[in-house]
């Protein structure tokens, strides 16, 4: 590849890298892979993240509560994560939002969303929003913290991750200047929605993601996903906006730079 891929979304702190965790890490930057965000989803996989992070130059971090890890949520953790966001090279809130697939209490997922939202707005840091069944609530609770920033002469950006809804609902985030997340889903068969995004939405509002080792993109679907995988997401993209590998590579490296505010090349 003539330019390194950045990985948006990936959990190297997840235990199915317990076995190789190290060689993984130590041999992107060979395969092209030029930096990867490790992305919280409880206060330990937070702080497994922030690690990762001060051990290896191209590795950053998230710190948040997935919604699905909100029960177990209360002020004393909440305040912990807060002193975590403020740890060198985490770079972004999340993951947080909503998933109405699972039966976590709605109640729940929603206070500490919304606790989760301000956090990014008092920190100026942009978010990494989860929604799985919830389109409708995750869009209001965003565009609420979204205008309360902009009253406060603030801004509340970020990405929307694994975007598996309509492209309608993806150009009203992209008019909020977020940026959609794109990993191996799109390169399965089925995946007519998010293939159908790709089309529709300019690749300057798309960001390249694995969420490891979830999510496998074809051929290797049964495998466990990482970073090495991700020129086959490029491809399929290029394939579907019928440009080169080069420019989607290019493109969604420098909006990941954007999205996080980092500069890594």
């Amino acid at each position: 590849m003539p330019e390194g891929i950045f990985d948006t979304h990936a959990h190297y702190d997840d235990k199915a890298f317990d076995q190789d965790r190290e060689q993984i890490l130590e041999s992107l930057a060979e395969n092209k892979i030029c930096a990867v965000v490790d992305v919280g989803a409880d206060l330990k996989s937070t702080q497994r993240a922030v690690a990762l992070a001060q051990k290896y130059p191209y590795v950053y971090a998230a710190a948040g509560i997935h919604p699905t890890e909100t029960k177990d949520c209360n002020q004393e953790i909440f305040q912990q994560l807060t002193a975590q966001a403020a740890m060198p090279k985490v770079v972004a809130i999340g993951e947080i939002g909503l998933d109405y697939h699972w039966d976590t209490p709605r109640d729940l997922q929603k206070k500490w969303f919304e606790k989760q939202l301000y956090l990014a707005v008092e920190k100026d840091m942009p978010v990494i929003i989860h929604s799985r069944d919830a389109a409708e609530d995750t869009f209001r609770m965003l565009k609420e913290a979204w205008n309360y920033a902009k009253q406060k002469e603030k801004k509340l950006s970020g990405v929307i991750h694994c975007f598996s809804y309509e492209v309608e609902l993806a150009r009203e985030y992209v008019k909020m200047g977020f940026w959609l997340g794109i990993g191996g889903v799109v390169t399965y068969k089925n995946a007519r929605k998010t293939k159908q995004v790709v089309k529709e939405i300019s690749l300057e509002n798309i960001v390249l993601e694995t969420d490891c080792p979830y999510l496998t993109p074809e051929p290797h679907r049964k495998e466990r996903n990482s970073s090495l995988y991700l020129p086959f997401v490029a491809e399929e993209i290029a394939a579907i906006k019928e440009i080169t590998v080069q420019e989607v590579i290019q493109t969604t490296t420098k909006n990941a730079k954007r999205l996080y505010r980092v500069e890594i090349l």
